[in-house]
């Protein structure tokens, strides 16, 4: 699958990527196109892998992964190596939200017909996510779906995957044991994938 075209002209080498780092390669490929395709080789095949599960048909799973590469490339000069982020944390966040939009889009489309799939329940879930999740365009999504939940599911869901609270401040909170949150919390996840499912965004 050709993401992008690299023709380039560079000092470096990009036969000997097989020294470099993500980071160092990513880096390299600001001034050597080439070397983005290192990164390709290393991470297409995950990618696919990973926008499959979320976006579950080929075609769509390419379009998000092109999109994907496109993006990490464009923004290649921002990316700074930090303590507990790597180049394959932030790649794979940035194809998260990238399928997210793209669900997005084939929900609009498709409505009903088009399932919430599990990966997306998790994405979701994720705290990892909480920054993008902050974002008009799918903080709209989640608070169009919760809001056809019956009020005592919308209201757990909110606490826990919108506030991030954690099960025993809930539990206080709500003057309920924890097990009852976790009873909620469990319900609260399959009615949401169920309204999903089943209702236009």
């Amino acid at each position: 699958m050709k993401f992008l075209d690299f023709n380039s002209e560079g000092t470096d080498n990009p036969k000997e990527e097989k020294f470099f780092s993500d980071e160092e390669v990513l880096h390299r490929s600001v001034k050597n196109p080439k070397f983005f395709e290192v990164l390709i080789e290393r991470y297409e095949e995950a990618f696919l892998r990973k926008a499959g599960r979320i976006l579950r048909g080929k075609e769509d799973s390419e379009d998000a992964v092109q999109e994907t590469f496109t993006k990490i490339y464009l923004s290649a000069h921002k990316f700074q190596k930090q303590e507990g982020a790597s180049f394959s944390s932030w790649g794979y966040k940035i194809l998260q939200n990238t399928c997210f939009t793209h669900y997005q889009k084939l929900k609009r489309k498709r409505g009903a017909t088009l399932e919430l799939s599990d990966e997306m329940v998790k994405y979701i879930e994720d705290p990892a996510s909480a920054g993008f999740l902050e974002k008009k365009e799918a903080s709209d999504y989640v608070a169009s779906i919760m809001t056809k939940m019956p009020k005592a599911l919308n209201r757990i869901l909110h606490l826990h995957f919108i506030e991030r609270r954690p099960q025993k401040e809930i539990a206080r909170m709500e003057g309920l044991s924890l097990g009852a949150v976790k009873t909620r919390i469990y319900r609260a996840k399959k009615e949401f994938q169920k309204v999903s499912d089943y209702n236009l965004v």
